[in-house]
């Protein structure tokens, strides 16, 4: 299995909520979407939170933090409640705001049973968080996708061969020169050997990883350094072909943006017999809108097209056999 992590990172980027989004957010909830909102708006990484928190005599690690406002978590120890309380506090929300809304999503969230994959991509959010707080990633990282058409390229082993990206960035703030791509290798992929690769209009810069969950981040440093307004196109991709048997992609969107294409092709060798989309709130929740997708095209091709993307995730998923 292979999938992106959802995340507020410049991969998954959109435009920013707005101030009456976050009021918004605030009185319906759920609780991860009003708290991510909350941390967009102000602009505060999670390692400065940390930090706010700590000089307030509160311990919390950012991957718990990270869980909290992707949904994968929910804060319920005295020490949790605390910090979410000084939260409030730290990003000048009114006061008892994300604790209400806590207890709101306690008495309407169904039973979920607990799954291997689900806890391995809560464990990958949680070390993306770090890798981006290395690579001193802030929250949005300045811009926002127009548009962004993604190549899959999957093997004769059926194996994640790479991907690439043609990417239409905006920029909401002055001096942005830099984009963070993230990779998520499938079970078996060795981090270490994949390789980020910089294509028109930018360059590669820093690369991080973490052997564990096969997560990748790359910077891809742009020729220019772009002021408000400014658009920009880029294009990068990563070379992988380490992992095992490869059975869906998923990308994680943040926020809301604009057109999103994925296109997934197959080795003629190796043709799925079942293509299928997909969309997902969260990391598991029950998979919605689904459709089949049919093969085209001497290689087997699918592919579907999103107008305008909302946060929450999009995939394709297929069957060997």
């Amino acid at each position: 299995m292979r999938q992106h992590p959802t995340h507020p990172t410049p991969d998954t980027d959109g435009p920013l909520p707005s101030v009456a989004e976050l009021e918004q957010l605030l009185r319906t909830g759920p609780f991860h979407l009003a708290l991510r909102a909350a941390l967009a708006v102000r602009g505060l990484p999670l390692q400065r939170v940390q930090h706010h928190l700590a000089d307030r005599g509160v311990k919390v690690g950012v991957t718990s933090l990270s869980y909290w406002q992707q949904g994968a978590r929910r804060p319920q120890r005295a020490e949790s409640l605390r910090a979410v309380r000084e939260l409030e506090s730290v990003l000048r929300l009114p006061a008892e705001s994300l604790i209400r809304l806590l207890l709101t999503d306690a008495r309407d969230e169904p039973e979920r049973p607990a799954a291997r994959a689900y806890r391995a991509l809560v464990e990958a959010s949680g070390s993306v968080e770090l890798l981006l707080s290395e690579l001193e990633s802030p929250v949005d990282g300045g811009l926002h996708t127009v548009g962004h058409h993604e190549r899959v390229r999957i093997g004769g082993g059926r194996e994640l061969v790479g991907r690439d990206s043609q990417h239409v960035v905006r920029a909401h703030r002055d001096g942005v020169d830099r984009y963070l791509a993230v990779h998520h290798g499938d079970p078996g992929c060795d981090a270490s050997r994949v390789v980020a690769r910089a294509g028109e209009n930018c360059r590669t810069g820093r690369v991080r990883w973490h052997r564990e969950t096969g997560l990748v981040v790359a910077e891809m440093l742009f020729d220019a350094r772009l002021r408000a307004g400014d658009t920009y196109f880029f294009e990068y991709g990563f070379e992988d072909g380490t992992g095992g048997p490869s059975t869906e992609y998923v990308r994680g969107f943040a926020f809301a943006g604009g057109q999103y294409l994925l296109q997934v092709r197959f080795d003629e060798e190796a043709l799925p017999v079942r293509c299928r989309r997909f969309a997902q709130t969260t990391t598991g929740a029950p998979r919605v809108a689904r459709q089949d997708l049919t093969l085209s095209g001497r290689h087997g091709t699918v592919h579907f097209v999103e107008q305008v993307v909302r946060p929450g995730m999009l995939g394709v998923d297929w069957d060997w056999e």
